[in-house]
């Protein structure tokens, strides 16, 4: 979905054609050093600071190098880390299930039209055809299986409810199976943050962000899914191309491109639709969905994240916070930055040279054990982020991150103005 943004995309993306030939490894940014590199960390200055952190879903591994060291050390500093979701909690993974599926007793092949579910079914058959040869080596070195990965998304498909079929049709893809495996930004910051013990929380629950994709009526559904099934059946037959990759996505990351709607397109996870070709009355149908997800998925969402963020500033006025948000969320319009300005907070982009304040020391853990109390200081970065704490792929953090992925894919190329 697409804005005056697209000037900036263009832009971005010559830049990048013109550096294409003194890349150097995959993701990286060609256009300027490590250390003059813009960051996503913004600062709510208070005593002691708090700070804003803008992710995006793609394995950590692809962006972690590249990631300015102040915002590294906001994090470890940090006394409590929020995120959009609780991703270390059971329940997020088992309600984000619930609220895929159909009513008890509906199957998909109910309620969708006959072409269209003969059409899903025979992608679904050639993407699991095609799996084996999408996965890597080293997929395959951590015990991760083809059978085993299209079952960990696409099982139980004929249950869940047609939005949430559209979504995963769109995850179904080459590049996107070879990412599976290793946690997202967003999930591996968790981990590390639970590895830190340190005190974490999340801003919405999963309705909140599950019930609006539910709430698009039937021939909205019916709409975006059959544009779905167009688009990866063109580009199986190689006459499609899209507007940009999740390569595209993980450079202006890595560069740090404020301006790039490539940025507010993975935090608002839902296809575009509109294009020049479509014809008038199907045109209007996909700019009411495009406003649909706009306004329910990026401003009401950035409205109620704000106002939940300056609670908890005001609750706990001691304590530094690190909130860890898709990066679209502080980028356009109606942010959570402005919703913070407005209750007049001083929120400030924190370039990636800049040095930031020290928070005061977390207070220290007490416990009682065997009738003996025992104080103990917080961690506070002692092997801080060491890789091989969240190399495991183990079912648990594998479902972690695909129904995360399934769920931010949700928000995906919505215009911001």
């Amino acid at each position: 979905m697409v804005h005056p943004g697209w000037v900036c995309l263009l832009q971005s993306l010559l830049l990048l054609a013109k550096a294409w030939q003194s890349r150097g490894p995959a993701g990286a940014c060609p256009l300027r050093g490590k250390s003059e590199l813009n960051s996503f960390l913004w600062t709510i200055k208070r005593d002691p600071p708090s700070y804003f952190f803008g992710t995006i879903h793609v394995p950590y591994t692809r962006v972690w190098d590249f990631i300015p060291e102040n915002s590294k050390k906001a994090f470890q500093q940090s006394h409590i880390v929020y995120f959009e979701l609780d991703l270390t909690d059971p329940y997020t993974i088992s309600a984000l299930t619930s609220c895929q599926l159909l009513p008890q007793g509906e199957n998909l092949e109910d309620v969708l039209p006959r072409d269209i579910y003969r059409r899903l079914k025979r992608h679904l058959e050639y993407v699991k055809l095609m799996m084996p040869s999408w996965m890597t080596p080293d997929q395959r070195g951590k015990g991760l299986y083809a059978d085993y990965l299209f079952n960990a998304i696409a099982g139980n498909w004929e249950r869940k409810r047609p939005v949430w079929v559209m979504l995963m049709v769109n995850s179904l893809t080459e590049v996107d199976i070879k990412s599976r495996g290793v946690p997202v930004l967003d999930l591996y910051l968790a981990q590390e943050a639970e590895r830190l013990r340190k005190q974490t929380g999340a801003v919405e629950k999963v309705e909140e962000q599950c019930h609006p994709l539910n709430g698009l009526n039937f021939s909205q559904v019916i709409f975006a899914l059959n544009q779905t099934l167009l688009q990866q059946e063109s580009l199986r037959a190689g006459s499609f191309q899209i507007p940009y990759t999740t390569e595209d996505l993980i450079k202006h990351y890595n560069c740090g491109d404020l301006s790039s709607i490539i940025l507010n397109h993975d935090t608002s996870q839902v296809p575009n639709f509109i294009n020049a070709t479509l014809p008038a009355h199907e045109r209007i149908t996909a700019q009411e969905i495009d406003s649909y997800f706009r306004q329910e998925l990026i401003y009401k969402r950035n409205e109620r994240m704000g106002r939940r963020v300056k609670d908890l500033l005001e609750e706990y006025p001691d304590k530094s916070f690190f909130f860890a948000f898709g990066a679209g969320h502080f980028m356009g319009n109606n942010t959570v930055i402005d919703v913070l300005r407005r209750e007049g907070y001083d929120v400030e982009h924190t370039p990636a040279g800049q040095a930031i304040n020290n928070a005061t020391d977390p207070p220290p853990r007490i416990r009682i054990i065997n009738g003996y109390i025992t104080v103990e200081p917080q961690p506070r970065g002692h092997g801080w982020f060491s890789p091989a704490c969240t190399d495991a792929s183990g079912s648990h953090q594998l479902s972690h991150s695909l129904l995360l992925s399934l769920l931010t894919l949700a928000m995906h190329m919505i215009r911001l103005h």
